[in-house]
């Protein structure tokens, strides 16, 4: 039961916490083929280990009177029958028992609460059928013992009660393993129900203690009461009884310990090995609900964790598609309304004719264009650290340099209105677009109300690049900067560049010297 590799090849192929129990989306066929292979050798191997023990104990430990002849012979042949009559029985009542109640995988249908709570106390009841078979060996080997040596009865009764209380507790958790696949289904992505948590760890965690030490522990001083009573008993026999009995305690409470650990460990791992994924960035991981304690509360809080992790990231995503993931970090870093002077560098992109174009096609065809177009801006933009944003219609803005700083917003602007011309002329020949590009100093930060909130930037150099683009549909290359930009620009980026006409364009004052591509490359 143990795992190794990493958190997702666990997750992928130890779902459960072990290979035994297959991955959690194995067919209904092979599951119920696993769980009865599972079952019945537990059931099997605890039972016999159990039986064998408890004649060991009674026979050549325990203080007290031998045996008689009759009473060894009626063991030596009642012992082994009844083993395997309550084996027998064991198997196929254990089996009905379960069949019935998972009755709801075989019809492929979620489990309703009541149903859930069946399922998650199969364990509990599969155990007391165990419990039932052993009473059956209590009162038949006692009575029988009453008949034949009354003076050994009490030394029986204690034995099989020994046996069965241990037998009992690692039937129940090796049980409870087996039937990990099962309670995941009957759970699926809810947590255990409240009424199950009143049997929760603290409880079974004291149940355990009870079968794996206190009971082995009342048998030596049993051992020692006995040998009180009885007053023959040699110091050999005295020492081979308190080792035997001791190697027995420390036998049971050893395994109990373990499969007690490791059903506690197993729901453990899995959320770890979820959390390692997540760290990594692995957002869709989801674990099976297997534990019926806290534990299962423990995976079932993962799953609405991860669930809204994976919510948050999907909203993160959709938010920055349409204001970008700058403008996504701003708004997390920050809720306040207000701005900031940024030197940046202003792109606007037009398309010319775009009235025509909604007349001559199709609504789909000119939508289909547009997206065609705009998707060759935000790459082009996007490639050089720029931020598309906004979408205006038939036309785009992009900043460089906000808000993100940028080491070199002009010549990332000027470049990219460049790589832009190119593949519009190449990518979209039946469309034309204008492209302006200035630099300058503008406000830039988040407008609006506490309720909505935009992140935008203001200033001349907004409107300059807007009435450039208009005066760049008419030029060769249809792609016009200001010299100012030019100048601003990194010297591999100028030698591209040469100065074009001192114009003043409408709305400002100011006359604005062009700079034309010396080549759209």
């Amino acid at each position: 039961m143990t795992t190794h590799g990493s958190p997702e090849l666990v997750l992928e192929r130890r779902p459960f916490g072990s290979w035994l129990l297959g991955p959690a989306d194995q067919s209904i066929r092979l599951l119920r083929i696993r769980l009865q292979v599972l079952l019945t050798t537990f059931s099997i191997g605890t039972n016999l280990i159990g039986a064998a023990v408890v004649f060991v104990l009674a026979v050549f430990v325990l203080p007290g009177p031998p045996l008689t002849d009759e009473l060894q012979r009626v063991e030596a042949i009642g012992v082994p029958a009844y083993t395997l009559f309550a084996v027998l029985v064991g198997c196929v009542w254990c089996t009905r028992s379960t069949l019935r109640r998972i009755q709801w995988i075989n019809e492929e249908r979620p489990a309703t609460r009541r149903e859930q709570i069946t399922t998650l106390r199969l364990p509990l009841r599969l155990t007391l059928i165990v419990v039932v078979l052993w009473l059956g060996a209590l009162v038949g080997f006692t009575a029988v013992t009453l008949v034949l040596q009354p003076e050994n009865a009490l030394r029986v009764a204690v034995t099989i009660f020994d046996g069965m209380i241990v037998t009992c507790a690692v039937s129940y958790l090796l049980t409870e393993f087996a039937l990990r696949p099962v309670a995941a289904r009957a759970l699926a992505d809810s947590a255990p129900p409240r009424r199950l948590l009143a049997f929760g760890l603290k409880a079974r965690t004291v149940l355990f203690w009870a079968a794996g030490s206190a009971t082995p522990i009342a048998g030596l001083m049993l051992a020692a009461l006995l040998a009180l009573i009885d007053g023959d008993v040699s110091a050999t026999r005295l020492s081979v009884m308190i080792l035997a009995l001791g190697i027995v305690a420390l036998g049971n409470g050893w395994l109990l310990i373990l499969l007690a650990a490791k059903s506690v460990v197993a729901p453990v791992r899995s959320v770890r090995n979820a959390l390692t994924l997540i760290e990594q960035g692995e957002h869709d991981v989801r674990i099976p609900v297997f534990d019926g304690t806290e534990l299962g509360s423990l995976q079932a809080g993962f799953n609405r964790m991860a669930a809204g992790l994976r919510e948050r990231e999907r909203i993160r995503d959709i938010f920055g598609r349409y204001v970008g993931p700058d403008v996504v970090r701003e708004a997390l870093s920050t809720d306040r309304l207000g701005g900031e002077e940024r030197f940046v560098a202003v792109l606007f992109v037009d398309l010319v004719g775009s009235t025509k174009l909604a007349a001559e096609r199709p609504p789909a065809e000119v939508v289909q264009l547009l997206n065609r177009f705009f998707a060759i801006v935000v790459d082009e933009v996007v490639r050089e650290g720029g931020f598309v944003n906004k979408f205006a219609g038939d036309a785009s803005l992009a900043i460089f340099g906000a808000p993100a700083e940028l080491p070199d917003p002009a010549g990332a602007a000027l470049r990219a209105g460049r790589a832009l011309t190119r593949r519009l002329t190449e990518e979209l020949p039946q469309t034309t677009a204008g492209i302006g590009i200035t630099a300058g100093i503008v406000v830039a930060g988040t407008v609006g109300d506490v309720r909505r909130h935009e992140y935008t930037v203001i200033g001349d150099p907004v409107n300059e690049a807007a009435r450039l683009s208009e005066l760049a549909k008419s030029t060769p290359h249809h792609l016009v900067a200001s010299m100012t930009t030019v100048a601003e620009a990194s010297p591999t980026e100028s030698p591209h560049w040469h100065p074009g006409d001192l114009i003043t364009v409408r709305g400002r004052s100011e006359p604005t010297q062009l700079a034309v591509p010396t080549s759209p490359t």
